[in-house]
């Protein structure tokens, strides 16, 4: 998608807004002294990028929860996480403000109080920071290019200036250590925290649950970026120096000048795309700081937000303000309660196991914090592995029937299933987390819901709109994908029972059928990625390919 829709932004603009915020923080503030330097921090931030990219999956399957906190979560729990996402806007701001007061002061206006800077810079971002999603896309779509464009050149500018003899230098003083390795990549990973506030955004971006592309395409951008910097700062200037510069990327930027030296000062341009990537990563945050408020039904912070983050840019004690406790804040309180927050609010919109919720955070979070040990899982032997569902209206509510493969079949072997191959399972209930309850306490098996290929919709469902609850289901359903191919038909439960010749099942046979047609220009399917985007964009049901049986005989109208 190129363009925005119907007041959304685009994945292009979602992706170029990912570049304007994390650009120039990322440049200032990740290399030098005290913080990510050398091999290790190369290893790390490759670690991070792709434990990054599979946490955008989750984040994703996890936004209608936070579209309001307060129906998700309840009236208490709902304003605290807002107020725990709300506490990392204003620290977060309060840091960039205070970036701000000592960096443009020593490297593009001199004279001028630091903190008279910081008071015009919140004073412009507040303006308009409220008025929604679509003005910050159309600003990203313009600039983002422009600045990505502006800033790869300068890298390619410095590299003539790199000489080989400074990288063997910082290669001769690695020594390896996985201690050392895990913690950059953590350290990589706090400072790309801010991607936990994406399910803020995902509403308002056209068609969000196939975003995951443009989201994971920036963090590798990004990544790639700051792992070139991590090589590229000390071939020019030395490892020795950028482990005792605090922003060694200021002294690379002197040297990053066009051939020739057409112009003197060529490092003010670089400076003013990090000037300005620093102020539209400050108006983001007070953007999102307004939609936390409204999602948490916390009041309005168009006003008193701006305010408190100036504040905290001029706090200090000792000598130390915000610059020398935001990563710490980050490291030990922000990203460990970040995932505990989602994954509170993952148990809490699905529905079930929350008894268990506690283990399973604990156990997520010591996986993915520290990389050490392996999580329970259960044995493929026993989970059951549904292919089809069909749902239908019944006499209690709603009745789910799972068609299940044989799977002696489907992998080849000779030997038939104990239980007779392809079965049906039919449960019904008022909704989908009575189904699940009482799937629980009748089945041994767990029901693992990533092989589903194909649903089957009754009529009775379609037309009294009682669809959109399956739909919602499937949102929560975090291994669901969204390439099922959905089919409507008059008698869900003679579908879902029905086998073929070779007693392959019906989400066997439909696939394949599907697969075997797809050269024919005419074959119309249609994926619960389709019904999404109908759903969210006119609120209704798209034209569905029925299947029927006649004469023994499975037919599919695509």
């Amino acid at each position: 998608m190129e363009f925005a829709e119907n007041n959304r932004i685009s994945h292009r603009q979602l992706y170029r807004q990912m570049i304007l915020g994390f650009l120039a923080p990322f440049w200032l503030c990740m290399s030098g002294r005290g913080k990510l330097n050398g091999v290790d921090a190369v290893i790390g931030t490759v670690i991070a990028v792709v434990l990054l990219c599979f946490y955008v999956v989750f984040l994703i399957r996890l936004a209608p929860a936070f579209e309001d906190l307060k129906k998700t979560a309840g009236a208490f729990m709902g304003r605290v996480t807002g107020a725990f996402f709300l506490l990392f806007i204003l620290l977060a701001g309060g840091y960039l403000l205070a970036l701000l007061q000592e960096v443009v002061p020593i490297s593009l206006i001199t004279g001028i109080s630091g903190r008279w800077i910081a008071f015009w810079a919140i004073l412009t971002c507040a303006v308009g920071a409220h008025k929604g999603m679509q003005r910050r896309g159309r600003i990203a779509e313009v600039s983002g290019g422009l600045l990505l464009a502006g800033i790869l050149l300068m890298m390619v500018l410095c590299i003539p200036q790199g000489k080989a003899a400074y990288l063997e230098e910082m290669v001769q003083s690695w020594n390896f250590s996985g201690e050392k390795i895990l913690w950059s990549g953590y350290g990589v990973v706090c400072a790309f925290s801010a991607v936990g506030l994406l399910p803020f955004l995902l509403g308002n971006v056209e068609k969000y649950g196939s975003a995951g592309k443009s989201v994971m395409f920036g963090i590798i951008t990004l990544g790639g970026i700051l792992a070139g910097m991590e090589i590229l700062l000390p071939a020019v200037l030395g490892y020795g120096r950028v482990q005792a510069e605090r922003y060694p990327v200021l002294p690379l930027l002197d040297g990053a000048d066009l051939p020739g030296n057409v112009l003197a000062r060529f490092d003010v341009l670089w400076l003013g795309f990090l000037l300005y990537s620093l102020l539209f990563a400050l108006g983001s945050l007070l953007h999102y700081g307004h939609e936390i408020c409204r999602k948490a039904h916390l009041g309005n912070g168009r006003f008193w937000i701006p305010a408190v983050i100036y504040l905290i840019s001029l706090i200090e004690e000792n000598g130390k303000g915000i610059m020398d406790y935001f990563g710490w804040y980050l490291g030990y309180v922000f990203v460990p309660g970040l995932l505990l927050c989602q994954m509170y609010l993952f148990f809490r919109g699905k529905g079930r196991h929350r008894k268990k919720a506690a283990a399973v955070i604990s156990t997520m979070l010591f996986c993915m914090l520290f990389l050490g040990g392996c999580a329970s899982a259960v044995e493929p032997e026993k989970r059951m592995y549904p292919l089809a569902l069909g749902v239908d209206a019944s006499a209690g509510g709603i009745s789910a029937i799972y068609g299940m493969p044989d799977l002696s079949q489907s992998t080849g072997q000779k030997k038939s299933e104990e239980d007779g191959g392809a079965r049906v399972l039919q449960i019904s209930g008022q909704n989908f987390q009575e189904i699940e309850n009482v799937y629980d306490r009748s089945q041994e098996k767990f029901l693992d819901m990533g092989h589903l290929q194909v649903l089957v919709l009754g009529e009775t469902i379609l037309k009294d709109g009682r669809w959109q609850m399956v739909l919602d289901y499937l949102k929560d359903e975090p291994f669901v994908g969204e390439d099922l191919y959905i089919f409507r038909a008059e008698n869900v439960q003679e579908i879902l029972s029905w086998q073929g010749e070779d007693n392959s099942s019906l989400g066997e046979y439909l696939t394949g059928l599907i697969e075997n047609r797809m050269s024919e220009k005419n074959v119309k399917t249609v994926t619960l990625r389709d019904v999404f985007y109908e759903k969210y964009q006119h609120g209704k049901m798209p034209d569905l390919p029925q299947v029927s049986i006649v004469n023994g005989s499975l037919i599919a109208d695509l």
